[in-house]
């Protein structure tokens, strides 16, 4: 009897010691919920931030991280039902939910090429007087980009127009070198500080060039006119690059965006933008940009991310899609595709777009 009675009080503190850890299990999976949860949910209110306080320090580069938090928003409810936080868990659900709806988006087209398009792609050679054209952006990181493979790319892509970012003289010369003017002959290439600059290279003549249609305080933005459907269409082109949002600079960030902006009351052109824009669509001043007349092209074609930055930091991934080709009322864009070019912090992305 003494025996059993000895077993039986063993028994229990070893069931009592397994709860023990049980509930301190449990507070760290509740903790940690917490914690996480915490900043999901920071993160999801700050791409909702209006455009007054997008400038605020740091501010900028938190949003930029806005898809990301959903994964951390999943794991924060997961811990949480787990841990029986249920308050929680719900302010996470409703996190989620305000991901996919701003997400969404990316994987559902509001606007498909027409059948004309694929047909125009797959020809031997670029037709420069049909209403298609496939277009590509890149930021060149100063120079440094691999200018022979952004030449491939070109003549692998049919390319017609293409807009460079941080170009300098000697990647100027470098390109040359590599065969640009094979495939597009045509370039205008304008610096504010002598040093880099942002350029424009055509299949067809530029019309009208100028060295910063946009007046920006940022960089020189040059712009030109590229004809189609026979010559009876003109769209405007510019190569854009605004100012980073990097400290000392956060107010300059906002306002090379709020004058792309005023891009919107041009109404005597219909323009596409490409270029490195320093901002995501989730930043305010951006989707301002766009206003109801403009469209980031990576979310109407619906074909999912196009994270362009940073492509030189192996084995971390691209995260941030700072790239974009806009275009005016009645261009359709699509065949979104991203491509890596050594030498360069970000990747060339690239879409075939469709004149009406």
């Amino acid at each position: 009897m003494a025996a059993a009675k000895g077993v039986r009080k063993t028994i229990a503190r070893g069931n009592g010691r397994g709860h023990g850890a049980g509930k301190v299990w449990g507070r760290m999976m509740g903790a940690l919920a917490a914690v996480l949860s915490l900043v999901a949910l920071l993160g999801t209110v700050a791409r909702e931030l209006p455009g007054e306080v997008a400038a605020v320090p740091y501010l900028p580069i938190v949003v930029s991280f806005t898809p990301w938090f959903a994964l951390i928003a999943l794991v924060a409810l997961v811990l949480s039902l787990v841990s029986k936080r249920w308050t929680t868990a719900l302010v996470m659900v409703l996190c989620l939910a305000a991901q996919a709806w701003w997400q969404y988006p990316f994987f559902s087209p509001s606007a498909t090429l027409p059948e004309g398009a694929a047909h125009a792609m797959s020809t031997a050679s670029p037709n420069p007087i049909d209403a298609y054209a496939r277009v590509m952006t890149m930021n060149v990181y100063k120079g440094n980009a691999d200018a022979a493979r952004i030449v491939e790319l070109v003549r692998d892509e049919r390319v017609e127009v293409l807009a460079l970012q941080e170009t300098s003289a000697d990647f100027v010369a470098r390109l040359e070198r590599a065969g640009i003017k094979q495939y597009l002959p045509y370039s205008k290439v304008a610096s504010s500080d002598g040093v880099f600059g942002n350029g424009l290279w055509s299949t067809t003549p530029l019309g009208d060039p100028v060295d910063d249609e946009v007046h920006s305080s940022a960089s020189f933005m040059p712009g030109a006119t590229v004809r189609f459907n026979d010559g009876k269409t003109p769209i405007r082109f510019v190569s854009v690059h605004t100012t980073a949002p990097v400290p000392g600079y956060w107010g300059l960030w906002r306002k090379s965006i709020d004058e792309l902006g005023m891009m919107r009351g041009r109404t005597d052109a219909r323009y596409v933008f490409m270029g490195d824009f320093n901002a995501t669509y989730d930043h305010a001043p951006f989707r301002e940009f766009l206003g109801t007349r403009f469209t980031d092209a990576a979310r109407q074609s619906g074909h999912g991310f196009t994270f362009t930055w940073p492509a030189d930091k192996s084995p971390l991934p691209r995260f941030a899609g700072i790239d974009h080709i806009v275009t005016d009322q009645g261009i359709v864009a699509g065949r979104m595709e991203v491509r890596q070019v050594a030498g360069s912090d970000h990747a060339a992305l690239l879409a075939t777009i469709a004149i009406s």
